[in-house]
């Protein structure tokens, strides 16, 4: 019987210089989950096949970073912006084999830059942010997980304002939920109170269930520190 590796090329079409290039992913049946913090980081069997780590494709032609959740429009003016400042600057690098974390981590920060660059939604650029710093959080360096979480916190919020989560996987309940949490994980607790009342206030009935009770017990939580704190 033949060994099935756990990663596998996938093809993918740059959408800046249009050339292909593989990428590596990890099957599904390798990916197993141990447990989850509160906002949604996942801790796996196995540190080295952790999803996050090939989230990011980049192109190994230009340099430009994306990911799934990346629309096909362009800005006016976006993509001579990509080619001059990410594209003309690029020094080729290959991303398309296994990745170490701190690979990961660059990834994230490329297409974190070229999202930024390209206009994409709030909600795909919150994504990202999240996502880098959950993976600060592997690596133990809490200032910069912080840092990262109260960045994604605020692109977060943008997109709860915006409305441009719409259309996503992102439901109103969670997007709430995840400003509440972010909030609570920086330390501003008066936020972080106030999104997860709103969850408990407008949408216990109507909305995901499971968060709705997640917002709960978080909420209980402050109230508690905040009495022991008296």
């Amino acid at each position: 019987m033949n060994h099935i590796p756990p990663l596998y090329d996938r093809n993918v079409a740059c959408m800046v210089c249009h050339k292909n290039y593989t990428t590596k992913k990890i099957r599904s049946r390798f990916i197993k989950a141990v447990k989850y913090d509160t906002d949604f980081f996942t801790h796996y069997e196995n540190d080295d096949l952790n999803p996050t780590f090939y989230h990011v494709n980049v192109c190994p032609h230009c340099g430009f970073s994306a990911t799934e959740d990346f629309s096909p429009y362009f800005a006016p003016n976006s993509l001579d912006h990509i080619k001059e400042k990410v594209c003309s600057q690029w020094n080729a690098q290959n991303y398309g084999e296994k990745r170490s974390i701190e690979q990961a981590i660059n990834s994230h920060k490329l297409a974190i830059y070229c999202a930024s660059l390209k206009k994409e939604k709030h909600i795909t650029i919150a994504g990202l942010l999240l996502r880098l710093a959950w993976l600060y959080r592997i690596k133990e360096q809490t200032k910069k997980e912080h840092h990262f979480l109260a960045y994604a916190r605020q692109e977060y919020i943008e997109s709860y304002s915006q409305d441009d989560f719409r259309g996503t996987q992102m439901g109103t309940v969670r997007i709430l939920y995840i400003i509440g949490e972010l909030s609570r994980r920086i330390g501003d607790e008066k936020q972080s109170a106030l999104y997860f009342s709103k969850i408990i206030q407008k949408h216990s009935r109507d909305g995901d269930q499971k968060i709705v009770e997640m917002a709960r017990e978080r909420w209980y939580e402050i109230r508690e520190q905040q009495k022991t704190a008296m």
